[in-house]
């Protein structure tokens, strides 16, 4: 025994595992993370394989993470179909886009899958982290392609709504709508789901407090411009008009407003694209990572841990190759999507409606896929982590990104979102803040998430479509003018009335 004793250092030195218990008292719950800096992998993650095995691949594919993800796969037909319909039924627009809908779920499911699959080939914390960007890609590819589909109105019309090519207040819908779906509808599922299988489950404030207080500061950032127009909206003048009038007063006017809340936007996003570097910079490089001993001592409370072990794995070119047909396959339907949305609202679906809860259910079903199997599974902190982070990568990084490309196509997109939507936003993030705050979450919690994300969905539904109403627009009287069309605010229209009657 003494002299089996004896090689359990050199043992220990070879895999970086049990000698350092006596050399320097750290145990197999320490933070791992100062691995990624010599740059080693988790044992997890290796397939035990090499190269790219066809019958392998396929089995893999499809018995994915988890038994939802499995049936998932089932959905696959409608990718080609819709592929399909997209050249030989160009006329029907509705059936495209409903196939390419239901076709981005198996789509983004094996992105989510092999994003998975990438990141336990890499220390916890980074892989997390990487996972979660694999699940964002979805969301950034359809803001880019909506940003670029968007066309500005020509002189002389209005600005219209997503039947007539102004697709930005779908992108800002949609910014928001991510956050809340992520917020609401997929943390209330793990709180439910996790509830079913344990009465209660504790998670770590770490990530809850953390998390919760990055939230806040986005959701700052976000409402600054908005909350800027509103109140400078009602100090703009017009000048002089078709109908033959002046305003004399200060040039502030509507168009003034809107560059600088432009501008505004503009700055406003490459600051909190830095936050977010800021962010992933504290997660990689510091030797107490928030997240990573959570991650840890989750991962040995898994109640699947034995089969998760024992699953198949891609091998890295593997691994590349599936990424490489997701993401091709993602963006192609995602590009038929955004085609179809003209259509899509002048059929009666309202803007609102489509960027707030429709197209956030869709590029987010990987994520909530992944989140809602590890809570069932008891990793609770691991889904908190998968609801949380998607959203602070949406506020810090994917909303303020397609800003930026806008700035660089010439569009106008800004930040200056609907105050009914920030308003849903801020009271989101304040309501999920409250139930995180125990430190613990149980199936009434989730369901009532999930009941408020439902009554937001209503709301949506009959919340009118930029042309006819906003939240957050120039108070004012549309009045016509032969060809011309001039905004006209109301208490000015009404002392106009009032000279005009004294006159006559």
């Amino acid at each position: 025994m003494p002299t089996s004793n004896s090689h359990l250092p050199a043992h220990g030195d070879v895999h970086g595992h049990g000698s350092h218990d006596t050399i320097d008292g750290s145990n197999e719950n320490t933070a791992l993370l100062p691995s990624f800096l010599r740059g080693e992998v988790e044992h997890e993650g290796e397939s035990g394989r090499h190269g790219f095995h066809p019958r392998h691949f396929c089995s893999v594919t499809y018995k994915s993470s988890n038994i939802v993800s499995q049936y998932v796969n089932f959905l696959w037909p409608f990718v080609p179909l819709a592929i399909i319909f997209r050249y030989t039924l160009p006329n029907h627009p509705l059936l495209i886009f409903g196939f390419a809908y239901v076709g981005m779920i198996p789509s983004a499911n094996l992105l989510g899958f092999a994003g998975q699959e990438f990141a336990k080939k890499l220390p916890k914390v980074a892989g997390t982290l990487i996972e979660t960007t694999f699940g964002s890609l979805v969301e950034i590819i359809l803001f880019v392609v909506l940003i670029v589909k968007h066309r500005e109105p020509v002189e002389g019309e209005d600005e219209g709504n997503g039947d007539e090519g102004n697709l930005i207040p779908i992108i800002q819908a949609a910014i928001l709508g991510s956050i809340l779906t992520n917020l609401l509808l997929c943390l209330g599922l793990c709180f439910f789901m996790g509830g079913l299988r344990k009465t209660t489950q504790k998670f770590h404030s770490a990530i809850s407090e953390t998390g919760n207080g990055l939230l806040l500061v986005a959701a700052f950032g976000l409402l600054i411009p908005s909350a800027f127009y509103s109140a400078l909206k009602g100090e703009t003048t017009f000048g002089k008009s078709s109908l033959g009038f002046v305003i004399l007063k200060d040039k502030f006017t509507p168009e003034t407003l809107q560059r600088d809340i432009l501008k505004i936007s503009q700055v406003t996003s490459v600051v909190l694209i830095i936050a977010f570097g800021c962010y992933l910079l504290f997660n990689a490089k510091s030797q107490h990572s928030v997240f990573h001993e959570v991650i840890e001592m989750d991962e040995h409370r898994d109640l699947d841990r034995e089969d998760d072990q024992a699953r198949m794995r891609y091998t890295g070119t593997e691994t590349t190759i599936a990424l490489t047909i997701s993401l091709t396959l993602a963006t192609l339907l995602l590009i038929y999507l955004v085609e179809q949305i003209e259509a899509v609202v002048h059929s009666g679906v309202p803007d609102q409606f489509l960027g707030l809860i429709l197209l956030p259910l869709v590029e987010k079903a990987a994520e909530h896929l992944t989140a809602i199997d590890e809570a069932y599974d008891g990793v609770i902190n691991v889904a908190l982590f998968h609801c949380l982070g998607p959203s602070i990568q949406t506020a810090l990084f994917n909303g303020p990104l397609v800003v930026i490309v806008g700035w660089i196509l010439n569009k106008p997109m800004d930040l200056n979102f609907e105050i009914f939507m920030i308003v849903l936003v801020v009271l989101g993030i304040l309501v999920v803040g409250n139930f995180l705050r125990d430190g613990e979450s149980n199936w009434l919690e989730g369901a009532l998430l999930v009941i408020v994300y439902v009554i937001i969905a209503i709301a949506s539904w009959y919340y009118p479509n930029p042309d006819v109403a906003t939240s957050n627009g120039l108070e004012g009287l549309a009045v016509s003018a032969g060809q011309n069309h001039v905004t006209i605010d109301k208490a000015l229209l009404k002392d106009l009335l009032m000279m005009a009657n004294q006159d006559a």
